[in-house]
């Protein structure tokens, strides 16, 4: 070979590795932005809309509550808003058993109403997001009324029915029941249903294709409508194996592992996508995600074309406060989490919702002393890690749970038909009240404290659910008027994330992992660094990070006027966010 052939071989050579090296490299600084969404890049404000605002004083919050107080929720700079079911239903289960998914449960109002809300929710900015409840119906709906009428009744198949003279069918757990018993005997056909919650929740029959298709043209509805998107109920269970098997010994320490992600769940959800998802630019999330990174990477992972947010509950099935369970492997869930998803894929983070206790009641301190600043905290840290943030109204108040007393004070199917089936039993009932105080959901489902007047400001009549006696001190208008109070500090947060792509597409590092006190990580991307350092006890503790802040500036911190970091020291629940120089 000529040596100028070599020459131009040689030079063209080193052109294409230069290139190739500029290439991987621009490839990894753009590995966290690529694919940008809306749904990546939202604060998701979640309503229980009985507990919200009532607009006519009969005690329930309505949606002219909520049209009333969307400034409110504009100011808080969210971008879009959850709300929990709103369709007719009996409220066996507080409306996630429906008995018509076309129409407005009257105590909620009209679909007028509902067409008012979105316009001027979306008038403000704010996206509408629909829970959606097709893991099972109510027993009232006409599907199911028709399905137990005749064993020929061309609705049977709807739901999953097991004739008696086969015997008793094969055990199935029930998260509601009285006696945990998920078939219930039905006179009228000499049958079993099944129900994985309430007795008046009978599960819907998703291995029938007419069940997912009537599904389908539910969502195209709603969707039709404008809202944008649905975050589907206890759908991890919909499809189920139908060979009914016997469950291992030991299931009940793995609920999720033998009920969850049935056989053709996976294909459902894209056969949905085809049909309905593909077709509209919206956010979906299922709740549930498996049992693991992989499981829940199964759900979200795009070339697979079935939703684009996993919401897993890892994070919050630690027990009965964080305390107790440990920081050190509440961080070890978070990290391995990010790990998987840090190339493809989306995570929902959230610390609270319908079906939790409040946020710094579980996760932080709700004592006089520190309730306002372990709730920063929890804030910060909900807004500063890789994944869309849930909220949960209240919570940017720093709302506590209101621990009730009596069972009388309940509500939830959950909490009286565990205290009855334990009566039953014999069962020591006031140790189970008293767990309750920490652990019922209801703790997160008390009416909105907006000011200091009767009944919180919630409504003018009787409130369905008691409203916590320190609304005197804990409410909206007083919180408005500090500018250090919890609020005031959720939106600054709010808008932090929104300024700082960073804080949503960069890479994450969990820093000094070993420490049980303190939680520390850095968020990366396009050359931009930043700290976030969290003390998530109600004592003073130490950090090794290995980084240097000499020159830093904090952006962020939850102790108003902090100028600098003091010997590698936080404070109790104190919460710094740092760009590194």
């Amino acid at each position: 070979m000529k040596p100028i052939i070599k020459s131009c071989l040689f030079s063209a050579l080193m052109l294409f590795v230069a290139e190739s090296t500029i290439a991987q490299n621009m490839s990894v600084k753009m590995t966290q932005k690529k694919d940008p969404k809306w749904w990546k890049e939202t604060v998701v404000y979640q309503i229980y809309p009985r507990s919200f605002k009532d607009s006519d004083g009969d005690g329930v919050g309505d949606l002219k509550g909520i049209i009333s107080k969307l400034d409110y929720v504009k100011s808080l700079g969210i971008d879009a808003v959850w709300l929990n079911p709103i369709y007719t239903s009996p409220n066996d289960d507080n409306g996630y058993d429906i008995s018509n998914y076309r129409e407005i449960m009257k105590d909620f109002g009209t679909m007028e109403d509902f067409d008012l809300l979105l316009k001027e929710m979306h008038k403000r900015g704010i996206k509408l997001v629909m829970d959606l409840v097709v893991n099972h119906s109510s027993d009232e709906h006409e599907w199911f009324k028709q399905s137990r009428s005749s064993r020929d009744n061309k609705y049977r198949d709807y739901y999953h029915w097991w004739p008696a003279e086969k015997g008793k069918p094969p055990y199935r757990w029930s998260f509601f029941d009285v006696n945990s018993d998920a078939w219930k005997y039905d006179a009228q056909t000499d049958s079993y249903y099944l129900h994985y919650f309430s007795q008046k929740q009978p599960d819907l029959n998703w291995e029938n294709p007419k069940v997912r298709y009537e599904v389908y043209d539910i969502m195209k509805f709603w969707l039709d409508k404008g809202i944008d998107g649905f975050r589907m109920d206890a759908f991890q269970f919909a499809s189920k194996d139908t060979t009914w098997p016997e469950l291992p010994k030991g299931y009940e320490k793995n609920i999720i592992k033998y009920y969850g992600v049935g056989p053709h769940l996976h294909e459902y959800l894209q056969e949905m996508n085809r049909e309905v998802f593909s077709k509209y630019d919206i956010m979906t999330v299922a709740e549930g995600a498996g049992s693991s990174p992989e499981d829940a990477m199964q759900f979200v992972d795009p070339d697979r074309k079935e939703l684009n947010m996993a919401y897993h509950f890892e994070s919050v099935d630690i027990g009965t406060h964080l305390k107790d369970f440990g920081l050190v492997k509440y961080k070890e869930i978070f990290s391995r989490y990010d790990e998987a998803f840090k190339d493809r894929g989306w995570l929902s983070i959230f610390l609270a919702n319908h079906d939790q206790p409040r946020m710094v009641s579980k996760f932080g301190n709700d004592t006089p002393e520190f309730r306002e600043i372990s709730s920063k905290m929890l804030s910060t840290f909900v807004m500063t890690m890789r994944g869309t943030p849930y909220y949960y109204y209240g919570d940017e108040l720093g709302m506590v749970n209101i621990r009730f007393n009596s069972i009388d004070d309940y509500h939830d199917v959950d909490t009286r038909n565990k205290y009855i089936g334990l009566k039953n039993k014999g069962g020591d009932l006031n140790a189970f009240l008293e767990g309750q105080k920490q652990t019922s959901r209801e703790n997160g489902r008390t009416p909105f404290q907006w000011d200091n007047t009767k009944n919180a400001g919630f409504t003018s009549g009787t409130p369905w659910l008691k409203v916590n006696p320190n609304y005197k001190t804990i409410n909206a208008e007083a919180e408005e008027k500090d500018q250090n109070s919890v609020l005031n500090y959720f939106r600054k947060l709010v808008q932090l994330r929104k300024k700082e792509p960073t804080l949503v597409y960069g890479k994450y590092t969990v820093l000094d992992k070993e420490n049980p006190n303190v939680y520390a990580y850095t968020r990366e991307l396009d050359g931009k660094k930043l700290l976030v350092l969290l003390n998530f006890t109600d004592k003073n503790s130490t950090y090794k990070i290995g980084i240097s802040v000499a020159k830093s500036k904090i952006i962020l911190d939850n102790y108003a006027g902090t100028k600098k970091l003091k010997n590698n020291i936080l404070r109790p629940y104190e919460a710094i966010v740092i760009e590194l120089k």
